[in-house]
């Protein structure tokens, strides 16, 4: 058999009902004593009439204050212990069956989600720290390592450039000279990103023209990509103001992804960087038509060392987003499998660093 649904009386009727029935009584007593009576003892029953109304109307008052006042001033007091960060509190009057009861019930069940959000919050953090601590120490082996390796590098270089210069054009070991040295540029890469993630610099913020910094990181991308049908168009702003930046970390944030929207082109594309102003901000898009990310990857592409490419070391949009966020401003993506992806850098006019009131 089903259960029967519990029945819940109305906090109002629960208070005004009892009263409301001693009321009605009276009355009804009132009016049948009083046609049943002379006129002088009329007047002692109206005067007890009244007396009595004091009486009922003092009954209500007592009852709202127990069944409204008092629970509201206790969830008032909660309510000031939450907000200082108390989440062991509840409500008492919970198990009440009307609505004072549900407004107690649903308190104590927000008590209740708050504490499991603190606590999953808690665990991330912690998560997080961890991981920081070990990013921290990974970059300083990493650089430690980058500048053990550098030196012989060095070396090997010097002597695969002489060996070069001494080989014959009509030489077949010229090609497998060119990978070597294709090789060594890999490697001479990967030591770099890894000492410009693992000891970076602060940016060198100046007042500067955004249009020509975008416009050198396009022409060398122009020159990079000279040998694929990929067109790289700039489109300027019609009015930017002067942008605090240091043009070096951003031109090479911005080249950075020209080269990726270069690697995601198969065949023929076009690749367009877009400036304007937005809100008090310079804002600068890098859109391309190539294969796009896969919407799994998006949450993960600013991570450290995460990359989809065979010889990527993971490390270009990590660190284009710690330079971006070195300038107070704001790196997002979006993309479509086979439509392309778009990349938006969101740079104030005034670096919060120094401190400057951004132009009206």
């Amino acid at each position: 058999m089903e259960a029967m649904p519990e029945l819940r009386m109305n906090w109002l009727l629960k208070a005004v009902l009892p009263v409301a029935a001693v009321l009605v009584s009276g009355v009804l007593l009132f009016l049948w004593v009083t046609f049943s009576l002379e006129e002088p003892e009329r007047r002692g029953i109206l005067l007890v009439a009244a007396g009595g109304a004091v009486v009922i109307c003092g009954v209500l008052l007592v009852v709202l204050v127990v069944l409204i006042q008092r629970p509201l001033r206790e969830l008032q007091k909660k309510i000031a212990l939450l907000r200082g960060g108390d989440l062991t509190v509840s409500a008492s009057f919970a198990d009440r069956n009307d609505e004072i009861g549900e407004l107690g019930r649903n308190f104590n069940e927000t008590v209740r989600q708050l504490q499991e959000t603190r606590e999953a919050t808690n665990r991330a953090h912690q998560a997080e720290m961890s991981r920081a601590e070990h990013l921290a120490t990974l970059g300083e082996l990493a650089a430690g390592l980058a500048h053990e390796i550098r030196n012989p590098l060095a070396g090997i270089v010097g002597a695969v450039e002489l060996l070069g210069a001494e080989l014959p054009e009509s030489s077949p070991s010229r090609e497998i000279w060119k990978e070597v040295r294709q090789e060594i540029q890999q490697i001479q890469k990967i030591l770099n990103d890894l000492l410009d993630y693992a000891r970076p610099r602060p940016p060198q913020v100046h007042p500067g023209d955004l249009h020509a910094t975008a416009e050198q990181a396009v022409r060398l991308a122009q020159q990079q990509a000279r040998s694929r049908p990929i067109k790289i168009d700039l489109v300027k702003a019609a009015e930017l103001p002067p942008v605090e930046h240091d043009a070096a970390q951003i031109q090479q944030v911005l080249l950075n992804l020209l080269l990726n929207a270069v690697q995601s082109i198969e065949g023929e594309g076009a690749i367009e960087v877009h400036l304007r102003r937005q809100e008090g901000f310079a804002v600068v898009s890098v859109a391309d038509t190539g294969s796009g990310i896969d919407p799994s990857h998006l949450s993960q592409i600013f991570r450290p060392f995460f990359t989809t490419k065979g010889k990527g070391t993971g490390l270009g949009l990590s660190l284009a987003q710690r330079i971006v966020e070195g300038h107070g401003g704001s790196i997002e993506v979006s993309s479509a499998p086979g439509k392309g992806s778009c990349f938006t850098l969101r740079l104030p006019f005034r670096n919060p660093a120094t401190g400057g009131t951004p132009p009206q």
